[in-house]
């Protein structure tokens, strides 16, 4: 591994921390608001679905050992399998999935850039509210009410200034459009 590789993944995993510094409790939910969502998605989107997917899971590993860069500045491995433990796996999924859609369709425009990020936001969505249902044994309406249904809007509007900041990287040609 080289060490820009490693530079890469290893800001991509500050900024999931620095994302979670932005926690914003919502009420009804265990779920707080946060700004780590363009984060995560935009990693595997830059990085590819390998490094994208080992910046959060070095996210997630750093968190696990106690160091306090969780949502409301939580650490410790309970919140791996706490209420929120499935949005936090499916950062690393998610990572992935942007990752190979990048690498598969090379999508430039900040409409397909979007919708990569979108599929990727519908994996973590998918990934939190089986959490919420084995955790907090919330049936399937509970579970969407609470972890996603709150956040959809305000979780658009970030994915679309992320496509928009990841377009202009990539016509600055700071980044290509396929990693």
């Amino acid at each position: 591994m080289t060490a820009k590789r490693l530079v890469f993944i290893g800001l991509f995993a500050c900024l999931t921390v620095l994302g979670a510094l932005i926690s914003i409790p919502t009420p009804l939910s265990v779920v707080p608001v946060t700004l780590q969502i363009p984060f995560t998605l935009s990693a595997g989107f830059v990085l590819g679905p390998k490094d994208g997917a080992i910046s959060q899971l070095l996210y997630l590993l750093v968190g696990a050992v106690g160091l306090p860069v969780f949502a409301r500045q939580l650490g410790g491995f309970s919140v791996l399998i706490g209420p929120t433990a499935g949005f936090l796996w499916g950062f690393v999924f998610s990572a992935v999935l942007t990752g190979l859609i990048n690498r598969q369709f090379c999508p430039n425009k900040v409409s397909t850039i979007f919708l990569s990020l979108f599929l990727g936001l519908l994996l973590i969505y998918s990934l939190g509210v089986v959490g919420l249902i084995i955790v907090l044994e919330y049936n399937l309406v509970q579970a969407v009410a609470s972890g996603v249904a709150p956040f959809v809007i305000v979780d658009l509007i970030k994915l679309l200034v992320a496509a928009y900041l990841i377009n202009r990287l990539i016509k600055a040609k700071i980044i290509r459009a396929a990693s």
